[in-house]
């Protein structure tokens, strides 16, 4: 395998040659010590049927057959309750560590797949275009220890998102084992006059350190739901399990752009993030990693109110999504959905910015400002316990 093949084989074009961080920007620390994980729904999950306003008669007058029934939702409160195929993550949400955020979103929605990820991906405005990710920019504001394997990783795919720009020490990686037998066939290859070709040779230079501190030997005990998602859950545990240092992982669930015979794929696909994400928490656990470790569900955007004609949903605003761990304080945040105010294309109004969140994990989580990463002052969202 040549090195072309190889950096194409395990996502390692995605991994920028270092960057050494300005003297300005040196001084900078976050407590890395906490990981954040990142959960992306793709396609758009519908949080109306995720998150369902039960108590609410508009919900069922908007949707006559996709609507949850009001007996099988798994009630929160009094107005508020999961989809029953959420039932994996009922225990969180009794042992107070699991948080609901309803109304998220941003000025001026973008419903196209594309922009609306990169807009997320980014943390831009509606109108703005940015090329690198609120991750890598945090990154370069506040840098990763030196010791650390890698600032980041993706699990499941190539698509860097929030990791993506320059100077970002980030893997792409299928699964631990993989990434390993392949990292062997790089081999440092001296100096290089070429510029392409050193950053080409500095990129495998990172790969086989990352390599080198990467191992799989740690016997997880946990189980894993024998699905896509569940690998993807259980590579992202070997990871943390191998001690090597890793700020942030992103993993990825795919099927939710909804717009026909939404009822059974939707309950298939929320099952199975209940199931990986219980099974995530299992694993942290048993690493004493749980209480150090921020889970975030995001998506795209949400979809529409109103059901369509073909049993399924189309693209909508502002959506609900999860966040847990050992030191979440679990409840309900945001507003309920003011589904007797949707706008002229029959969307919710948003509650919530989704920046919001963002400032939650670089301020509250690590403990860095989060100005250079969102480009402006956002407030956190009260979720988390000190």
């Amino acid at each position: 395998m040549n090195r072309r093949e190889f950096l194409t084989a395990v996502g390692a074009a995605t991994v920028a040659a270092a960057v050494h961080p300005s003297p300005a920007f040196a001084a900078a620390r976050g407590d890395y010590g906490n990981l954040l994980v990142l959960v992306e729904l793709k396609g758009g999950n519908d949080g109306l049927n995720s998150v369902v306003p039960y108590a609410d008669s508009a919900y069922y007058s908007l949707r006559p057959q996709l609507a949850i029934a009001r007996d099988q939702v798994l009630q929160l409160d009094d107005k508020t309750g999961l989809h029953p195929a959420l039932q994996a993550l009922l225990p969180l949400w009794q042992n107070r560590e699991l948080a609901v955020v309803r109304g998220i979103g941003y000025p001026d929605a973008n419903l196209s797949h594309f922009r609306s990820i990169e807009i997320w991906d980014t943390a831009s405005k509606s109108n703005e275009y940015l090329h690198d990710g609120w991750l890598a920019r945090a990154f370069r504001h506040a840098p990763i220890p030196r010791p650390y394997a890698a600032d980041g990783g993706v699990v499941g795919g190539a698509e860097m998102g929030p990791f993506a720009g320059s100077g970002t020490r980030a893997i792409a990686l299928t699964d631990t084992e993989q990434f390993l037998r392949q990292a062997k066939l790089a081999t440092p290859a001296g100096q290089a006059g070429n510029t392409a070709l050193k950053h080409i040779l500095g990129v495998e230079q990172d790969i086989l350190r990352a390599a080198a501190k990467l191992n799989t030997d740690y016997v997880l005990h946990s189980e894993f739901p024998k699905s896509a998602f569940g690998n993807a859950v259980r590579t992202a545990a070997q990871v943390v399990a191998s001690k090597a240092g890793i700020a942030a992982l992103k993993v990825s669930l795919n099927g939710f752009d909804t717009h026909s015979n939404q009822q059974g794929t939707h309950a298939r696909l929320l099952k199975d993030l209940a199931e990986g994400l219980a099974a995530l928490r299992g694993a942290l656990v048993e690493l004493g990693r749980w209480d150090s470790t921020l889970i975030m569900t995001y998506a795209e955007f949400g979809r529409r109110p109103r059901q369509n004609r073909s049993g399924g949903t189309d693209h909508g605003s502002a959506n609900a999504h999860f966040a847990l761990g050992g030191r979440v304080r679990g409840g309900i945040y945001g507003l309920p959905p003011a589904l007797d105010r949707l706008d002229g294309n029959g969307n919710l109004p948003f509650a919530v910015d989704f920046r919001d969140l963002y400032a939650t994990a670089l301020e509250k989580w690590w403990g860095v400002s989060s100005v250079h990463a969102l480009g402006a002052r956002f407030r956190p969202v009260d979720l988390l316990r000190a």
